[in-house]
């Protein structure tokens, strides 16, 4: 009988936990984070020559040279039966270190993660870009993996995801969903951008939008009458579109704007907050496409984005204040994590000034 790589022990042990991320790092016990805080899985540190046992051992030798190259490498790894886990290997201080974190086995639907409704009205579109955002760690891929799903469950569409690596790994269910992973079937975002071009397909899924190169044929692509849906590290609408026009030599800037004006069709932001009950609840701006939103993207006055929202709440669309509000009135979130999380802190300092002042009435 086969024995079990050596970090698979670890693993299950943050799974059983309920945990998202393992975190190794030479000297250090292994760590997990668990509902947001991250906990020590026993006292042993991991010295040098064991991580490097532990990295080696379930990484494919060609994949190890490129570590060893580069000194960063990602891949998806896979205990079967349990889940798959986005695995990040990277130098530290210490030397080796490595992140894995959880992908669920089974992707949940929109329902089931309680999204807006709005969000399978995107799904309907034919063309455009949609980009959901969020820090890391908030859930995107978890969201576009839902709504990939969604399509995929309602409508006939030829979809080509392209990812580093892949997370969630769809079966045709009324669609043909072919997955491409930067390292394996291409060498890089752009490179699988271009092979996608000529392959027909309605929806092409990039995994997330890092490079100008990158950006630019997704905005192509959408332009060519193409879904595209793709990912960025912004937490609200206006930032996005901001980061978008700012990745571009200023010379450049003028001709995205008008292809981001063009094509632009929304933007879904998300944010996890803790639950006072323990466990995190999902918060979400929704930006959609008006007949003002290509005016004000093409013309840079991207704080006229706040008032469309606002005017467009009863189309679905919603501010991030405005969600974390809700929980907070819900009774579901502190006062102290809705004056974290929001970006208009003067709403949530009276409710902040209020509960500290009774917690300390209390002590």
């Amino acid at each position: 009988m086969e024995t079990e790589p050596v970090i698979n022990q670890y693993l299950r042990q943050m799974f059983e936990l309920g945990g998202s991320d393992l975190h190794l790092s030479i000297n250090y016990p292994p760590k997990a984070r668990v509902s947001g805080d991250i906990i020590t899985l026993g006292d042993e540190p991991i010295t040098p020559e064991c991580m490097e046992q532990m990295l080696k051992e379930i990484c494919m030798p060609k994949r190890w040279e490129k570590f060893m190259e580069t000194h960063d490498l990602d891949f998806a790894y896979e205990i079967s039966g349990l889940a798959r886990f986005r695995t990040n290997y990277m130098y530290n201080y210490h030397g080796m270190g490595c992140v894995m974190r959880q992908i669920p086995s089974r992707i949940l639907t929109l329902d089931e993660l309680h999204m807006p409704d709005v969000l399978k009205d995107i799904c309907k579109l034919k063309s455009g870009l949609v980009l959901v955002t969020g820090p890391t760690g908030s859930g995107k891929s978890t969201t576009l993996a839902a709504m990939i799903d969604y399509i995929n469950a309602n409508f006939s569409k030829h979809i080509i995801t392209i990812e580093d690596p892949v997370e969630f790994v769809h079966k045709n269910k009324n669609s043909t969903i072919v997955h491409r992973e930067i390292g394996l079937q291409a060498t890089s975002f752009p490179v699988a951008l271009r092979g996608a071009m000529r392959s027909d397909p309605d929806i092409v899924l990039i995994g997330e939008m890092r490079e100008n190169d990158t950006m630019r044929l997704g905005l192509t692509c959408a332009a060519m009458g193409m879904l595209v849906f793709a990912t960025m590290h912004t937490n609200n609408a206006p930032k996005t579109v901001d980061r978008m026009i700012d990745a571009f030599p200023s010379n450049e800037q003028s001709q995205i704007r008008t292809m981001l004006a063009e094509c632009l069709q929304g933007i879904v932001s998300q944010l996890l907050c803790r639950k006072k009950s323990g466990g995190r609840v999902a918060v979400f701006e929704v930006l959609l496409w008006t007949d003002g939103l290509p005016n004000t993207i093409r013309e840079g006055q991207i704080s006229n984005i706040r008032t469309i929202i606002d005017s467009g709440v009863g189309r679905g669309m919603r501010s991030m204040d405005g969600s974390i509000q809700n929980e907070f009135d819900a009774g579901i979130i502190s006062a102290e994590e809705a004056y974290m999380k929001s970006s208009d802190k003067g709403r949530f300092l009276p409710y902040l000034e209020e509960e500290q002042a009774a917690a300390a009435a209390e002590a």
